[in-house]
């Protein structure tokens, strides 16, 4: 086994805490040695957790804060100070499961996303309806000009459900018009890019 996993296996916060000299009540509360603790903040058991300064981690956390050393470092150390075995060799750390969003979040950052991106279309339209209107009446409409007639009404109307409509008004702009978003926030991207060189 790895010095970590030795550890995890055979050695609590307690344990290590108690050796390298910190006095632990019989409730598990002590004095927390990584701030200026004048009455006892600090739970120790099998992790340990600071009420005080918010140190919190197990018995390798503990004695990595304490003596001013490496995760690895500080595993080694308690193997050899408690005299377990362990292997030597190259460590990598347990990768920490990214925390599953709820379906709630997942529904506000789409519809965040949707509003946005409708807003940014907004701005867009009325800016085409201005530049791209056409100066006398026989020249030819552009379609930026056309696409603003047809759609800024439409548009201003899904705002004002993503913002004032109920959970089922706002769900449904949100489910009918994803796919539709993320091809107009394409366009915008691209129409922007081509402003910036002069192409537009």
């Amino acid at each position: 086994m790895t010095p970590f996993e030795t550890v995890k296996s055979n050695v609590t916060a307690r344990q290590v805490a108690e050796l390298y000299g910190l006095k632990v009540s019989r409730r598990g509360m002590a004095c927390c040695p990584f701030h200026n603790d004048k009455t006892p903040s600090m739970k120790v058991d099998r992790r340990f957790h600071c009420f005080g300064c918010g140190a919190d981690g197990d018995a390798v956390d503990f004695v990595s804060l304490h003596f001013g050393l490496s995760p690895k470092d500080a595993a080694i150390k308690i193997c050899k100070d408690f005299g377990l075995p362990y292997e030597t060799g190259p460590y990598t750390p347990p990768a920490r499961a990214k925390p599953k969003k709820s379906p709630e979040q997942i529904f506000k950052e789409a519809e965040t996303k949707c509003f946005n991106v409708l807003c940014d279309y907004l701005h867009l339209l009325q800016t085409w309806k201005t530049k791209y209107a056409p100066k006398d009446p026989s020249e030819e409409w552009h379609p930026y000009f056309c696409e603003a007639l047809n759609e800024i009404d439409h548009i201003e109307y899904l705002l004002d459900l993503l913002l004032y409509g109920d959970v089922s008004d706002r769900a449904f702009v949100v489910t009918d018009y994803g796919r539709k978003v993320i091809e107009i926030e394409r366009r915008i991207t691209e129409f922007r890019s081509s402003s910036l060189y002069g192409i537009a």
